[in-house]
């Protein structure tokens, strides 16, 4: 057993864990923390996108020893105290970006790593930081577009526009 100290949504906690366990397993059996799903265990789908010291990282592919001393911070961790989605989330639920929810926590993840980067990204650059997060019950259009409105704050911007008229010139 290894001792690990570990910061997770805030709340700092110290554990004896087995020097092979995932991060993931660490985050859902551990700490009861099951917003972040196991995906394929292979880290190819992103489904169990977290942050870990400011970067995105995919859960399945991180040992929770190597978390040690770190912040780590889920989809459960986001918002505010009182339980009021972030922005990324809300607009995921405003923009019906989400069919089974299964991948829905990897993708807001892995958006809000972009939006840090790039707080006003194109289409394009959303498409492209999303890459290695797969769904497979939605066509990401509306993935795209709820990135898109959280970047600009109310989903108005003339890039959504842009985009969805795009869309409709492609079909």
């Amino acid at each position: 057993m290894t001792r690990i100290s570990v910061t997770v949504d805030g709340t700092r906690y110290e554990d004896d864990v087995e020097p092979r366990l995932l991060l993931v397993h660490y985050l859902r059996d551990r700490l009861g923390l099951t917003g972040t799903p196991v995906g394929c265990d292979t880290s190819n789908c992103g489904a169990c996108t977290v942050e870990l010291d400011g970067q995105s990282v995919k859960s399945c592919s991180v040992l929770a020893v190597q978390a040690d001393g770190g912040e780590v911070v889920t989809v459960q961790g986001l918002g505010a105290a009182d339980g009021t989605p972030d922005r990324l989330q809300t607009a995921f639920h405003e923009h019906h970006a989400l069919q089974c929810g299964y991948c829905t926590p990897g993708m807001i993840m892995a958006a809000r790593d972009l939006l840090k980067e790039n707080p006003h990204p194109t289409p394009d650059q959303v498409r492209h930081a999303l890459e290695g997060n797969l769904c497979r019950c939605t066509g990401y259009q509306n993935i795209i577009r709820a990135v898109l409105a959280a970047a600009d704050g109310d989903g108005s911007s003339a890039r959504q526009a842009s985009a969805e008229s795009a869309e409709e010139a492609a079909a």
